[in-house]
């Protein structure tokens, strides 16, 4: 059956320990594009520059990066619940504290901050929803005696829940940003502080503690997973795509140059194609084509798009920018299935050590489009961009046989023949885990 049709069912039959946390992923993924329709309003504010007022993303994944060092080990220790309200402290404090800043150099900083609640939060996130919707499963699995095999009850509508919770965070952060930003660039920042507020109450009140891991995870655990040929490989790749994912969010606000109503009209639509390719496209093309071949030829696509967006005139960027969204969203979710069954690590491990490569990416864009720009002209970032999607592509291709099952080589090695269920990994709404920040 469809992994999409399979949850569908029970979408709406989840305990509230459920509800409150998928609430609370839509607001934190909500801060990710928040800035974007109000970074122009920041740069006057603050009379700062373009390059000045990007480095407001490179803080915030910069320490997101470092972060997934740090969740694993927090989590395996104080539990799920405590790491998920520790994670929203930060949050509230620093999305707070953003809105009072008097310079450029205090909203960087407290970004940062920021990003380590995040970080906290949403890579621990899932893991609670599913062992809420499925608490035997869960407390089977912390006690080292496996869920095994299929999830029960509720937790395949509990992970589309989650995937569905990204798609309306991702879509609505910026509008969110441009109707109160419309009023001060401040409001976005308080806004935030009080929705992740309202979600502090909500899991202190719904979520109860899960049984802990049965092993604790040590800082080193995810950087030893990276010796996986299988999980380096997805890591490179997707390291080469957040750039340009993030050249896109980022850098692209200044070359609309729109009002904060219209620029964040357009990331909304954006963010709204990014939901539906990763939750019902994604699943139906990697069944026809295959995960390999449905990653590489969508960031091909990228890779032209951006081209386009970068050298076309101002309707095609803003065009341009909404598509980008349908590759984006195919692109997360076979990335997020890649890192977590390419290798034989505990997918949490898995998670740390490919999140831990990819989002130094989504930090150097942001950096590095402005400079590029002021090196040469505003084209050229997206060159770059396009250029860096190809480079993602051609590593899937060139990997190939890394970034197969290792049952499905033992097949082969067998004299078998591997089956295209054996070739790919299995759909993350079959899988029971997915991956931070999609």
């Amino acid at each position: 059956m469809d992994p999409f049709d399979a949850g569908a069912s029970g979408l709406l039959k989840q305990p509230k320990s459920v509800w409150a946390t998928a609430g609370a992923s839509v607001v934190a993924f909500m801060g990710i594009g928040l800035v974007d329709p109000i970074l122009p309003s920041i740069a006057r504010g603050l009379d700062a520059t373009a390059s000045q007022v990007s480095l407001l993303f490179t803080s915030h994944f910069l320490i997101t990066a470092v972060a997934m060092l740090v969740t694993g080990f927090v989590s395996s220790r104080i539990g799920g619940r405590r790491t998920l309200l520790l994670g929203l402290a930060f949050v509230v404090v620093f999305a707070g504290l953003a809105g009072t800043s008097g310079s450029v150099g205090e909203l960087v900083g407290f970004r940062a901050g920021w990003g380590l609640g995040n970080a906290l939060f949403v890579s621990t996130a899932l893991a609670v929803i599913v062992g809420a919707a499925n608490p035997v499963g869960a407390a089977r699995s912390a006690s080292g005696k496996g869920g095994g095999g299929r999830r029960a009850g509720g937790s395949a509508a509990a992970i589309l829940l989650y995937e569905s919770a990204l798609g309306v965070g991702m879509a609505c952060g910026p509008l969110l940003g441009a109707l109160l930003g419309d009023a001060g660039w401040r409001y976005p920042f308080f806004g935030t502080a009080f929705l992740m507020a309202v979600g502090f109450l909500c899991i202190t009140v719904f979520l109860k503690e899960q049984p802990k891991p049965a092993h604790k995870t040590s800082l080193l655990d995810p950087v030893r997973a990276l010796g996986h040929a299988g999980l380096a490989s997805a890591a490179v790749s997707a390291f080469f795509y957040n750039y340009t994912f993030f050249t896109v969010l980022a850098f692209t606000p200044f070359v609309l140059d729109m009002s904060p109503y219209r620029s964040g009209a357009v990331f909304f639509a954006w963010g709204v194609l990014l939901a539906v390719f990763s939750v019902i496209v994604a699943p139906r093309l990697q069944k026809r084509f295959g995960s390999l071949k449905a990653l590489g030829g969508s960031l091909v696509l990228l890779a032209a798009d951006v081209l386009t967006l970068g050298y076309g005139s101002h309707t095609t960027a803003v065009v341009c920018t909404i598509l980008s969204g349908a590759f984006i969203g195919v692109n997360n979710t076979v990335y997020t299935e890649l890192a977590l069954g390419v290798s034989d690590a505990p997918r949490p491990v898995a998670s740390a050590g490919y999140n831990f490569v990819r989002w130094f990416a989504a930090a150097a864009a942001p950096y590095f489009a402005p400079k590029i720009e002021e090196w040469a002209d505003i084209h050229m970032p997206f060159a770059v961009a396009a250029v860096t999607a190809v480079a993602g592509a051609v590593v899937v291709v060139v990997r190939r046989k890394a970034l197969t099952l290792p049952q499905a080589l033992d097949s082969a090695r067998a004299g078998g023949t591997p089956t295209a269920q054996d070739l790919e990994p299995k759909h993350a709404a079959e899988d029971g885990v997915t991956v931070f920040a999609n």
